[in-house]
């Protein structure tokens, strides 16, 4: 009986080994699915693909801590796609703050923002990202693995190495927050500055 689960195990045994043909068939097999769940995060495609490359490149270069769940990587990197978009997030704030301290530079305002702006799913797009933004990483890395991405409690559990009693807790609270964010209309600062948890 065919177990794809069994190969991709077996692919990522190699892949561990240093057998690039390895890892390229597993980039094969999860690139699309890390870069839509990146996509949702980050929303411009561009970056989008960045971040993918960067969690490749992490599973690569990290590949001795790599945890396989049920035969397959795919929590792994969607995990590390969360991590990743939080670094670059804070490296944008710590810029933006670098150039708020500069001159004013003279810019003309750009008209296509506003025309965005009357689109009613932009706002509500923006009020999401914004509210998953605000979210404890541990509760991003719950709702990402078991809303977004629909895996099951048990195999959550097994990603985040917690019991499924707290899985279970912290979804039911990050959903509570994140439904109750998204209703604010004024625009939300994220709430995490630290690492991973």
């Amino acid at each position: 009986m065919y177990n794809a689960g069994s190969d991709e195990a077996d692919a990522w045994s190699r892949a561990r080994d240093g057998d690039p043909d390895a890892f390229t068939s597993l980039f094969d097999k999860h690139r699309d699915r890390v870069f839509g769940h990146t996509l949702r995060l980050v929303r411009r495609p561009h970056d989008a693909e960045d971040v993918t490359a960067m969690v490749f490149l992490e599973a690569w270069r990290r590949r001795d801590v790599v945890r396989v769940v049920d035969g397959s990587i795919i929590a792994w990197l969607l995990v590390t796609a969360n991590n990743t978009v939080h670094n670059l997030e804070r490296t944008s704030r710590r810029h933006r703050a670098a150039l708020a301290r500069m001159s004013e530079p003279r810019n003309q305002p750009d008209h296509a923002d506003s025309v965005a702006d009357e689109l009613d799913n932009v706002e509500r797009d923006r009020r999401v990202r914004n509210a998953f933004a605000t979210l404890s990483t541990a509760d991003q890395n719950v709702i990402t693995l078991c809303v977004l991405e629909e895996l099951p409690l048990a195999e959550a559990a097994r990603t985040l190495g917690v019991p499924v009693g707290t899985v279970k807790s912290r979804l039911s609270r990050a959903k509570r927050r994140l439904g109750d964010l998204a209703l604010v209309s004024e625009p939300i600062r994220p709430a995490f500055e630290g690492g991973a948890e």
